[in-house]
């Protein structure tokens, strides 16, 4: 089978059309619950942790980056590696994400079984509010999109945009809950061309 120039073309516009469709069909279903998310959050005394495996994991990553850049101690953890020890760097007074697509992934209601014992308030952010991850976290986020983009409906596409774009809404809804401003952003990103825009310092 030959595939022509305008046939990937028109493929990737099908891909964007149908990611920016999940992102879109999210807006009229946001309420009280990410009101309490973003609460919580803000109002946490110790760390932020994202949690996950997988695809998973790689948004937890980026979110806990982009939260602690915006002024907000936080850090990932995988959930495998936390039945391993890593669950020491978490305590009572931290909120942790723990980050499912489906809500029923092993390794993730493993590390929930024993963030139980310790004591964090625990927020699921799935695509699935009546799976069991949902059921059993403090607060939900959920993205409820079914459908990934494309033919290939394993590879995480919608989904995996879906949830970093829910969490980039929740974690820049907490910076501007807490008064974070541009000059605040600075102080966590001096280097670099971003931070050259910011302080006005061409010697960086």
């Amino acid at each position: 089978m030959t595939t022509s120039t305008t046939d990937y073309i028109e493929y990737g516009k099908r891909i964007l059309q149908e990611e920016t469709d999940a992102i879109a069909s999210m807006v009229p279903l946001l309420g009280e619950n990410f009101a309490k998310v973003c609460q919580a959050v803000g109002e946490c005394k110790g760390r932020v942790v994202f949690a996950g495996v997988g695809q998973s994991a790689h948004a937890a990553r980026k979110s806990a980056a982009s939260l602690a850049s915006l002024g907000t101690p936080s850090f990932y953890v995988h959930a495998t590696e936390a039945l391993h020890g890593d669950m020491g760097m978490i305590t009572a007074e931290d909120v942790v994400i723990l980050i499912s697509h489906s809500g029923e992934t092993k390794e993730t209601l493993n590390m929930l079984s024993v963030l139980k014992n310790l004591g964090p308030k625990t927020i699921a952010l799935t695509g699935n509010a009546e799976s069991t991850l949902a059921k059993n976290c403090d607060f939900v986020l959920a993205t409820h999109i079914k459908k990934e983009a494309g033919t290939i409906q394993f590879a995480p596409t919608s989904s995996a945009v879906a949830t970093i774009a829910l969490l980039d809404a929740m974690l820049s809804a907490v910076a501007v809950g807490r008064g974070f401003s541009e000059k605040d952003y600075a102080r966590f990103h001096p280097a670099g061309s971003l931070g050259k825009m910011l302080l006005g310092d061409e010697s960086l």
